[in-house]
């Protein structure tokens, strides 16, 4: 059994230790570490870093008692019960395997491989020794999903019609930072089909139903991205355009395009049209999963769309001072998988979940190549 289950059965912190919490900052630190120290029940005991000494400035910086030079050492840990992986794609798979391979529990960035052969053998490999896991797919948790599920379940737009989606990625356009590179080689895993679609398409189908026939066009526009810091020219060698049509098993029917960087004029829109209303889903960009995020609905005989405010049943307290940075929706998701350990229950996705969700980026990816 897993160290963290005693930990949660007697009602304790959990330990977590954080792998990729640097020193330099980035994502774990601005997420992770403020929601984690937003919420009752984690204690965060131990960080890791490439090497000894950034892994020591990162403890003194942040605080943080244990600090090891290693993903191996922190997840042997005997003071960590949830191993929380917060590094590049690439770098996913073998972070995640030390701590399965240490019986913990783990926490891991989405996505959980760099492709689908790795992401099938971290989820079997954690079904097969029976670990709980947790994948990064937090737009699910995001209180605004949340709400939106909700209003689609309780027939605020009646019969789903059809959904019309449209987003930029942010990255993958015509400038790209130094350390963000690796994101324009689709071999590294973190690709516009997989990271900002990817979240959305996840919220998507969590709210109104998997796809049951689809057809793709993944295309390459641009053919290099200038370096923001160099100016120098580097190659595109992904799709900076993804064009996916199809129906849900409910019968809807979908229409999704998200380009790379940022446009000039929408850069997220998702409408859920309906036989007795409509609801339009707004945010500054296509990542879903980090908000800000804007519902504005209409039904019967109302002809203007008007702002859904969020129930305050939706939010959680602790993390009212975070609603405009990255830990509002990261702590929602951090909530969740305390009650699911808590609880014994499956809301928070996991990796059988990842799997099933690669599986869908496999169709689309070959529904692209037979046009």
């Amino acid at each position: 059994m897993p160290l963290a289950s005693s930990a949660v059965a007697s009602g304790s912190s959990i330990g977590v230790g954080i792998i990729g919490l640097s020193a330099s900052g980035g994502w774990a630190a601005a997420s992770h570490l403020p929601a984690l120290r937003a919420l009752d029940g984690f204690d965060i005991r131990a960080l890791s870093t490439s090497n000894p000494n950034s892994a020591r400035r990162a403890g003194e910086q942040y605080g943080v008692p244990l600090a090891f030079g290693s993903a191996k050492e922190l997840a042997e840990s005997p003071d960590v019960d949830l191993v929380v992986v917060s590094v590049k794609a690439p770098d996913h798979y073998a972070n995640v395997m030390a701590a399965l391979n240490a019986g913990k529990m783990v926490l891991s960035e989405w996505p959980l491989g760099k492709n689908a052969a790795e992401t099938r053998e971290l989820a079997e490999t954690a079904r097969t020794k029976g670990i709980r896991t947790f994948v990064g797919l937090q737009a699910r948790t995001a209180p605004h999903v949340q709400f939106l599920r909700d209003l689609i379940a309780d027939g605020y737009v009646g019969d789903v019609l059809s959904t019309t989606l449209v987003g930029s990625g942010l990255a993958y356009g015509d400038t790209v930072d130094q350390g963000n590179i690796y994101l324009l080689d689709p071999s590294n895993g973190a690709t516009l089909l997989t990271i900002p679609f990817g979240h959305t398409v996840d919220a998507l189908t969590m709210v109104l139903g998997e796809f049951a026939d689809l057809d793709a066009r993944t295309v390459t526009r641009r053919t290099t991205a200038r370096v923001a810091q160099t100016g120098e020219e580097v190659a595109m060698r992904m799709a900076d355009q993804i064009a996916v049509q199809g129906v849900l098993e409910s019968g809807a029917v979908v229409s999704a395009h998200y380009r790379g960087g940022l446009s000039r004029g929408t850069n997220f829109l998702w409408e859920i049209n309906g036989t007795e209303g409509d609801i339009q889903v707004t945010g500054p960009n296509g990542h879903l999963q980090v908000g800000p995020i804007t519902l504005r609905g209409a039904r019967g005989e109302s002809r203007e769309l008007a702002e859904l405010p969020l129930p305050a049943a939706y939010e959680l307290p602790a993390l009212a001072d975070a609603r405009t940075s990255p830990a509002y929706i990261v702590g929602h998701a951090y909530a969740g998988i305390r009650e699911d350990l808590n609880h014994g229950t499956h809301r928070i996705a996991d990796f059988t979940h990842a799997h099933h969700r690669q599986r869908l980026f496999d169709r689309i990816e070959a529904a692209a190549k037979r046009n």
